[in-house]
C-alpha cells in the first residue's frame, strides 16, 4: 500500500499555527471560566423550588400514589439507597432507579447539589431528603436502551413518567465547558492560521503555493 506523507511545509505550518492555538485556547478558558461562573449564579439551587433542597413541610411521598397527587415533594432515602439501583441515560441525563419507601421503583432525575442530611452525618448510613422534586410524564418505554440500561437489575413500577429533581438548576459539568470551549477555539485557530503561514511563506519563497491563480488569456485577432 502506497503512504502518503505530508511535505515538510505542511508539518511546519501546521505547528506554528498550533502553537498560536495554544494562546487562544488559553484566553478561550478564561472567558469560558468567567461566562461559566455568570451561569452558575443564575442556576443555583432555591429552597423550595423544584431542584432546590426540601423544606420541613414538604410532602415526603412514600408511593407512586403519593406523587401522583402532589404537585411537588420529596423523597427520603435511607442512606445512598437511590444510588444503589443502578440508572439509566435518557435524553442525555442521568437518572437513578429511585426506591420508594413503598418499595416501588421509578426513574428520577436527581441534583445531587441540594441532598440534605437527616438523622446523623455519616454518608453512608442517614437518611438522605431529595430536592424537590414533581413528574413529568413521558413514554419511557420509546428509549429501550434507556430502560434497558436502568432496568439491568430491577423493573420499574412506572414507564409513563419520570421524577424531576433538578428542574432549571442544570447545567454542563464545569470541566466539560471548559474543554469544549478551549479544543473548539484551537481547532479553529489551526484551520484559520495553518493556511495564512502557507501563504506568507509562500510569498517569501520558502515553498511553492498550493493554489496558483490562472489568468485568462485574451483572445487574439488576425
Amino acid at each position: 500500500m502506497r503512504r502518503r506523507v505530508l511535505p515538510f511545509d505542511i508539518w511546519l505550518c501546521l505547528a506554528l499555527a498550533f502553537l498560536i492555538s495554544m494562546g487562544t485556547g488559553k484566553v478561550a478558558q478564561v472567558v469560558a471560566q468567567t461566562q461559566y461562573e455568570k451561569a452558575a449564579e443564575k442556576h443555583q439551587p432555591i429552597a423550595g423550588e423544584i431542584g432546590g433542597p426540601a423544606g420541613e413541610t414538604l410532602v415526603r411521598a412514600q408511593s407512586v400514589e403519593e406523587l401522583l397527587s402532589h404537585d411537588t415533594f420529596t423523597v427520603v432515602s435511607p442512606g445512598i439507597e437511590f444510588r444503589n439501583r443502578g440508572g439509566g441515560y435518557y435524553e442525555g441525563k442521568y437518572f437513578h432507579a429511585l426506591t420508594l419507601p413503598s418499595g416501588e421503583l421509578v426513574a428520577a432525575w436527581i441534583n445531587s447539589d441540594s441532598i440534605q442530611e437527616e438523622g446523623g452525618n455519616d454518608y453512608y448510613s442517614s437518611d438522605k431528603i431529595l430536592p424537590v422534586g414533581r413528574l413529568v410524564y413521558v413514554d419511557l418505554e420509546e428509549n429501550q436502551t434507556f430502560l434497558d440500561q436502568i432496568e439491568y437489575s430491577e423493573p420499574l413500577s412506572r414507564h409513563d413518567f419520570y421524577v424531576d429533581m433538578v428542574g432549571e438548576t442544570a447545567m454542563l459539568a464545569e470541566d466539560q465547558v471548559n474543554e469544549v470551549s478551549t479544543l473548539l477555539t484551537q481547532l479553529i485557530t489551526i484551520v484559520i492560521f495553518a493556511p495564512i503561514f502557507h501563504m506568507i511563506g509562500s510569498k517569501l519563497g520558502l515553498w511553492p503555493a498550493y493554489f496558483v491563480s490562472k489568468k485568462k488569456k485574451e483572445p487574439q485577432w488576425e
